[in-house]
């Protein structure tokens, strides 16, 4: 399994995408985008990834597996208001939406990846398909 992410640095039409956003945009908090820390581990049996969700609800986070690439897409709705006698004095709020796909590559089990979301963390558990030794045999000439 590679697990390479998908839209690297050298994704240059990601580049300009970014570029433009309002995220990039100075002193601009609006449509602000986020990315969240992603960790990939290999196991014995199988790969782990975790990724850091602050703020997301379970709802609100999707996970999809196409021809090989596993996608994670999360929205993130925050909002805080601090009022003096009625009027507001500060009111943020802070929403963001992310993409983040992987190659899987061929020796991972697709119909057992599982994932579990607890406090925040998302960890996707994707199985190994065991490695098959080709074995020697003797065939019998008639």
């Amino acid at each position: 399994m590679s697990l390479i992410p998908r839209g690297s640095f050298f994704d240059v039409d990601k580049f300009f995408d970014d570029f433009w956003s309002p995220a990039t945009q100075r002193g601009s908090n609006v449509g602000a985008f986020f990315t969240p820390r992603v960790d990939i581990k290999e196991h014995d049996g199988h790969y782990e990834i975790s990724a850091e969700l602050p703020g997301v609800k379970k709802e609100d986070l999707h996970i999809t597996l196409e021809e090989g690439i596993l996608t994670i897409e999360a929205e993130s709705r925050q909002e805080s208001k601090e009022e003096k006698e009625g009027r507001v004095i500060r009111q943020e709020r802070r929403y963001g939406k992310f993409t983040r796909s992987f190659n899987l590559g061929g020796n991972v089990s697709e119909e057992d990846i599982s994932a579990n979301f607890d406090n925040g963390i998302l960890t996707i558990t994707a199985p190994k398909v065991p490695e098959v030794t080709p074995q020697q045999r003797r065939i019998e000439v008639k």
